[in-house]
């Protein structure tokens, strides 16, 4: 294994080389900016879920819920890979802006046919879908709508993409991580009050998020500089799909190892079962914040330091990052372990069935959030066919485990099948990223955070059964959240997270005296 360049004493800050410092501010930066905006789009899809959860009754939202699961799992197919290819040829043709123009216009292509064959497919099977599953006269037309907004969506994310490779957080954010959802909201919110139900919802939904294409793609040319061309050769063409396509295909088996329980539910269970399940992925989705955030400018930095062959500094790089990942996280995990019935209850009272699959469920996301990005870094350091087998592998073996498990335990079998999915796809990742290229992102420090952890658990759980109603759920909040930073700083905080709290502290506040009249 590389050897490290921490193995020096925990509080000699000169141990940090600049290269490390410089990557891991970078890093942090980017997780400032994009938890902020991925926290509102948590918000806002939230928000969009409880409108139509009490708008439309557990019945007409099961079939909505499924069908929007669909439409979410095909546009992680609809860029065939495209999102991972521009964050690993942008940062590396910075000097050549017509190797960009063809990169990009690469990516828009791509996920302009792949859409279109996409929302063919479905066209053609939404009628067999409904028959096999959620059988319901309102399923067929709405699944067929969504496909359109697959496509759309598909855009949304290409334009975001780019940004995010240039290394602009804000309009990765803007774009994918505020205006995406506030357009499915939107479209809820003027559908509702119309009186419309699934099939206008879906409709209300595509119309909303067209208009953020119309105005998005010029933004991103004006913004970024990158003007799309389609002038591709064929060795253009070549050269990319030799790096998308094993990324898409990775990502297919991912749908089959992580997503498939969406689809037992609707195919096995009820349409009300199906609602109660995206219920809990609504709440799973704000616990995958951190890991989203600091993974929103590691891949280009971890670029930059993989073609300069400085691994040393990218294993400290990813421990640091992994273990900063695991601190935000865990107050999350705490939190909805500990009040998820209350959370889900906001829902309305038949949603509260999903506490026991929430619970089993948040352990998926503790073990994928402590790995880091081992996904991201196997692509980064051009490991995505490596990736790519393993994603088969353990989809073939998840189909099989979830089946058996949705048909003995029901949702809590769901949840079970991907979380083990998720335990295994990413300890197996570790081992190759150890293999490889001798990463590895666990050492000593990490027992603090999880120390701190299982102290804010054990004092909110005390204090809630001690103190009951709405002010027992306060006061549990507040003294969970001290009791995890006093924990924190008893245990010992790690000289590199402190070295990027002051970091970023003293760039904010200059920041803000700036902007301040006084």
């Amino acid at each position: 294994m590389t050897e490290r360049s921490d193995e020096q004493p925990d509080g000699d800050e000169s141990a940090v080389s600049t290269a490390e410092r410089e990557a891991l501010v970078t890093i942090a930066h980017g997780a400032v900016v994009t938890s902020g905006g991925v926290s509102v789009q948590r918000a806002l899809v939230s928000a969009t879920e409880l409108v139509l959860a009490r708008g439309l009754g557990p019945v007409a939202y099961g079939v909505y819920a499924f069908a929007w699961r669909i439409a979410e799992t095909l546009v992680r197919l609809v860029t065939f890979g495209s999102v991972p290819a521009l964050q690993r040829y942008l940062p590396a043709t910075e000097d050549d802006p017509d190797e960009r123009a063809r990169t990009a216009g690469l990516a828009y292509l791509t996920t302009l046919v792949v859409g279109a064959l996409i929302a063919g497919g479905i066209w053609l099977l939404a009628p067999t879908i409904d028959a096999a599953t959620v059988d319901n006269s309102a399923f067929t037309p709405a699944l067929r709508i969504f496909a359109v907004l697959v496509v759309l969506i598909g855009l949304v994310m290409i334009l975001s993409a780019i940004f995010r490779a240039v290394g602009s957080a804000r309009g990765e954010v803007l774009f994918n991580k505020l205006l995406r959802p506030a357009a499915r909201l939107l479209g809820a919110l003027a559908a509702l009050a119309l009186g419309y139900s699934v099939v206008g919802i879906a409709g209300a939904m595509v119309a909303c998020m067209a208009v953020l294409v119309a105005i998005g793609v010029p933004v991103t040319t004006r913004v970024t500089g990158i003007r799309p061309t389609f002038r591709i050769t064929r060795s253009d063409a070549a050269d990319y799909y030799r790096y998308a396509a094993p990324v898409a295909m990775s990502s297919l088996g991912k749908i089959f190892q992580n997503r498939v329980d969406v689809f037992l539910v609707g195919a096995l269970l009820t349409a009300v079962a199906a609602g109660i399940y995206n219920v809990v992925l609504v709440l799973v989705a704000i616990a995958w914040i951190p890991l989203m955030a600091f993974n929103q400018l590691l891949p280009p930095v971890a670029s930059d330091l993989y073609a300069d062959d400085d691994v040393e500094t990218l294993n400290a790089v990813y421990t640091s990052a992994t273990r900063l990942i695991v601190t935000t996280v865990l107050p999350i995990v705490a939190v909805q372990l500990v009040f998820g019935r209350e959370l889900l209850g906001l829902f309305g009272d038949t949603y509260t069935r999903g506490y026991l699959p929430l619970g089993v469920y948040l352990g998926g996301v503790l073990v994928g959030s402590a790995v880091g990005a081992t996904g991201w870094l196997l692509m980064m350091t051009d490991h995505q066919y490596a990736r790519m087998a393993l994603d088969w592998l353990l989809a073939v073996l998840n189909v099989g485990l979830t089946y058996a498990f949705v048909v003995t335990f029901g949702l809590v079998g769901a949840a079970l099948g991907t979380s083990l999915a998720i335990a295994v796809q990413n300890f197996l990742q570790v081992l190759m990223l150890r293999r490889f290229e001798g990463l590895w992102p666990w050492d000593r420090s990490f027992l603090t955070p999880l120390g701190a952890g299982a102290t804010m658990i054990a004092v909110m759980a005390g204090v809630r059964r001690l103190v009951g109603g709405p002010l027992g759920i306060a006061v549990a909040l507040v003294v969970g959240i001290v009791s995890y930073l006093g924990a924190l700083w008893l245990l010992g905080v790690d000289e590199r997270d402190l070295l990027v709290v002051r970091e970023l502290s003293g760039r904010y506040r200059v920041a803000l005296a700036e902007q301040l009249p006084f």
